[in-house]
């Protein structure tokens, strides 16, 4: 292709959609179209936009529009206190909003040296493993129903509403969590919620291996899965790829393996891999992460550790409210945290958790006042939905859906 000064000058689309129409008349006989796929389409699962260029259902360019819901979250974090920050993390990705609440409350544990008990790791890792256990689901159900299966999907996400009664038990809230405090949690687990652990374990395995015959080794599923959406795992590493996406592409990276939190060097679990990192590997590489989330439930259930839900940090966990109602320095705490008047050390940390998407992470810099001086999270999604337009070129517009339901783009998180 001969560029011209124009060219060089124009802007970014002008220049692609030159290119585009070149490569066009070089090795196509026919119209070329623009298509929006999205903002508001059902198939996109969130709001953003895809302006494709096709000819026919063949697609030979993509480009994209974000930022259709972004909410600043890390300025609005920047201007509240520590304690104020969870239900911010919970508007991330709110498939599986405990694994951000537990992330951010670490981050902000190691910036103030906090001494977590073996309990609050333990209670931690189950409440994490579903909420992983809940965004697979979703992820993977929604891929069947954009191949023309709707049937799994009203299977699991009956199993789906049995996790979120499971949180409802912990915190009371259901999607949007605010599950757990810095240092542990507010409670301890109840009860009922030890019953409703209990039959879950007992009876999601029949329903997921049902829901897995459905798709798994389904021919029309496999057809239409197979070699859509390819990315090569050299390919998604330089793009920055992290969690089920990066390892179906046959790279073994898990947060959890390769920097273990929270004590998940305590469990047995394999980190599963795929060949080719298209949508069928994305598929079962989740499936695969589903069995063996239940496996470290099972584990951290059968071995929960006895002692104290939360860290002996008064200056950071409120005290139970009898104490505060009949105890003057218990008082003195209360006022302090829910004002955010607790002083937090100087310092620069980061940490991060393996999430239902990938690596999420806090960057946190704290000069000592009542909020923190920078924040950044650093969100899967946003990372790796840079990598759309090369894995659906060249592709139809039925497996550009496929794809994008297979990466699991979640808007909130994309937005940031």
């Amino acid at each position: 292709m001969n560029w011209t000064e124009e060219d060089e000058k124009a802007p970014l689309f002008k220049q692609n959609e030159s290119a585009r129409t070149e490569l066009s008349k070089e090795t196509i006989d026919g119209e070329i179209a623009t298509l929006n796929l999205g903002p508001t389409h059902p198939a996109t699962h969130g709001i953003f936009q895809n302006i494709l260029q096709v000819d026919g259902e063949k697609i030979l360019s993509s480009e994209q529009t974000v930022g259709y819901i972004h909410r600043a979250f890390e300025k609005i974090a920047e201007r509240r206190p520590y304690n104020q920050i969870t239900p911010l993390t919970d508007r991330l990705n709110y498939c599986s909003s405990p694994i951000n609440n537990m992330g951010w409350h670490m981050t902000v544990e190691k910036l103030i040296g906090a001494d977590i008990s073996k309990r609050v790791d333990y209670m931690r890792v189950i409440i994490m493993e579903l909420a992983r256990i809940a965004d697979h689901l979703v992820c993977n159900s929604v891929i069947g129903v954009d191949t023309g299966a709707l049937t799994g999907f009203t299977y699991v996400f009956q199993e789906r509403e049995k996790i979120y009664e499971l949180y409802e038990e912990v915190c009371g809230a259901r999607l949007t969590t605010n599950v757990g405090r810095i240092g542990g949690f507010e409670r301890d687990f109840s009860p009922e919620f030890h019953k409703k652990l209990k039959n879950f374990l007992q009876t999601f395995p029949k329903v997921f291996n049902e829901f897995d015959s459905l798709l798994a080794r389904n021919r029309i599923f496999m057809d239409r899965t197979r070699n859509a959406g390819p990315i090569s795992g050299e390919r998604a590493l330089e793009y920055g790829f992290t969690g089920p996406n990066l390892r179906a592409a046959g790279i073994d990276y898990d947060v959890r393996h390769m920097n273990p939190y929270s004590s998940y060097q305590d469990f047995d679990f394999i980190i599963p891999v795929g060949v080719n990192g298209d949508t069928y590997d994305r598929f079962m590489v989740r499936q695969e992460e589903i069995r063996q989330s239940l496996k470290i439930i099972e584990q951290a259930y059968n071995n929960l550790p006895e002692g104290d839900y939360h860290a002996d940090i008064p200056e950071f966990y409120l005290p139970p409210k009898d104490m505060v109602y009949n105890n003057m320095e218990a008082l003195i705490y209360h006022f302090k945290i829910v004002m955010g008047e607790t002083p937090v050390p100087v310092g620069e940390v980061y940490h991060s958790v393996e999430g239902g998407n990938g690596e999420v992470g806090f960057h946190l810099i704290s000069d000592g006042g009542r909020s923190p001086y920078r924040l950044q999270f650093r969100r899967p999604c946003f990372i790796y939905y840079q990598a759309y337009p090369e894995m659906i070129t060249g592709q139809t517009i039925s497996d550009a859906v496929l794809t994008l339901s297979s990466l699991n783009v979640i808007a909130g998180e994309l937005d940031g």
